[in-house]
């Protein structure tokens, strides 16, 4: 076997260089309705305090992976000069939108493995929310371009999709979860249940956007955002910036923080498109990326004990529970609808209260809440069985996937 650290080209070799590394840090700005700062100023902050959480000085990075949301336009390798930080080993920006996060760590953690750095930094930020604005123009905006008027240019066939209405994130997610309902019989009351249950989660989180207590007929009455897809089964949009700073376990370990060991990862890309015999809707990069980190990991979904799940929608956490194998394919809305993954569930699933409740920032709010429950920092919310946790990011529409595997324990 190669030595530790030494080289990446086995699946044994991966398995030591995952054991290798683990968060050390975690940092977190102001989320919500955050008004007046540019994302490069709360990635700073982010940075500064995921630093100072991990107890280093800000000079001890020599890496720094760049996280930009939708207005992240101005969020680039340039937020090295505005730290300070000098003699960096790795400088890059990673944007596979909602699997930025899994994918920003997995590049750290082989950083930090191979020995091409020390201490790894990886941040997003974001700012799309604007006074006297609804949240939903928000998503008028392409990611980066920060600007809502900055919207893609509809010809071609592409101006035939617009035509028929088309031409938003929530629709092309509506197509999604309506064909998992046609094909599966899986109802809008279990997509319901998903909410119902992390609010219950949220419940407990001071941090949370919203708190308050739902039904499913609270979710029933929602508005329709687009059909079938209610208010109450889409993400929240968040202003703010998180960060984490991957380090080796063994330094990790005599830090003033309980370190999070990362045990494996992976990443799924499916390039599905929108044609006969296309899974889309049906399967996501999950399905790709669960085995991967699961695999480095030597776990199997029995194995794990907190979920993560990036969720977007409702629909999505359906959809990735099946495809991580939790459940049977299609039995996604059933499970959700037993109460598993409630507060008092056998699968504790988004304990923060998610994106649906708690605060949007992309496959960062997975992440946070897994450094949190695997530090046992919960509160309220804390989950006992925090041995082995999953965290999953999907970017674009089900077109990008990233999974982590963490733990409070060392392999």
């Amino acid at each position: 076997m190669p030595a530790e650290g030494k080289g990446m080209a086995t699946t044994e070799s991966q398995t030591v260089g995952a054991a290798g590394a683990a968060i050390a840090g975690l940092g977190m700005t102001e989320l919500g309705k955050v008004y007046g700062r540019s994302p490069r100023r709360l990635a700073a902050e982010a940075v500064r305090l995921a630093a100072a959480d991990a107890g280093l000085e800000l000079s001890e990075l020599d890496g720094l992976l760049v996280c930009p949301g939708i207005a992240g336009s101005a969020l680039d390798v340039g937020l090295a000069q505005v730290l300070g930080l000098r003699d960096l080993r790795l400088l890059s920006v990673i944007n596979a939108y909602g699997a930025s996060a899994g994918a920003a760590v997995q590049l750290a953690a082989l950083a930090i493995t191979s020995g091409s750095a020390s201490a790894v930094a990886c941040v997003f930020a974001d700012t799309p929310l604007r006074p006297k604005t609804s949240a939903g123009a928000t998503f008028g905006m392409q990611a980066g371009t920060g600007s809502a008027q900055a919207r893609p240019e509809w010809h071609g066939l592409l101006g035939l999709r617009a035509g028929y209405g088309y031409r938003s994130v929530n629709a092309e997610y509506a197509l999604a979860a309506r064909r998992h309902m046609t094909t599966y019989g899986t109802t809008s009351e279990q997509l319901g249940a998903v909410a119902v249950a992390q609010r219950g989660w949220a419940a407990g989180n001071p941090g949370a956007q919203l708190r308050d207590p739902i039904t499913i007929s609270d979710h029933q009455a929602s508005r329709w955002i687009v059909e079938p897809l209610h208010l109450l089964d889409c993400c929240l949009v968040s202003n703010g910036s998180i960060a984490v700073v991957v380090i080796s376990a063994d330094r990790a370990a005599d830090l003033q923080k309980p370190p999070v060991h990362i045990w494996g990862w992976g990443q799924g890309h499916p390039g599905q498109q929108l044609e006969r015999d296309s899974g889309f809707g049906l399967t996501t990069g999950a399905a790709i990326a669960g085995p991967a980190a699961m695999g480095m990991a030597h776990i199997g979904p029995a194995d794990v004990t907190m979920c993560q799940i990036y969720d977007c929608y409702t629909y999505t956490v359906i959809v990735t529970l099946e495809d991580y194998g939790f459940c049977a394919k299609g039995e996604g809305g059933p499970f959700a609808a037993s109460g598993a993954l409630a507060p008092a569930g056998s699968l504790p699933v988004n304990t923060g209260g998610g994106q649906l409740s708690s605060y949007y920032m992309w496959g960062f709010t997975p992440l946070s809440e897994a450094v949190i429950q695997a530090r046992g920092d919960g509160g309220d919310r804390q989950a006992s069985g925090n041995d082995v946790i999953l965290v999953s990011g999907n970017g674009g529409i089900l077109a990008h996937h990233s999974t982590l595997i963490l733990s409070p324990h060392a392999r």
